[in-house]
């Protein structure tokens, strides 16, 4: 084994490592989006179909984040 290997595994594993942090974001803000949908409905039902839209879009753009996440993943970083 020489030392590029070792890079190699060391990186990717360092990738997965990262991608795990970065995906605890996302999750927190979905919850935080279901959640406030949650209490806007039970405040308001009549307008818990205009709310559901934008809760989908919420967490839409909140899942861009992981998205951008896991391609930081595969970016090689020179060695």
């Amino acid at each position: 084994m020489d030392a590029t290997t070792v890079l190699a595994e060391v990186n990717g594993n360092l990738a997965a490592v990262g991608y795990g942090l970065a995906a605890i974001g996302p999750a927190i803000g979905v919850g935080i989006v279901v959640g406030k949908t949650i209490e806007g409905v039970a405040r308001q039902p009549e307008l818990a179909g205009r709310l559901q839209v934008l809760m989908w879009i919420g967490i839409a753009f909140t899942e861009a984040l992981a998205f951008v996440g896991i391609a930081v993943g595969f970016i090689p970083f020179p060695a």
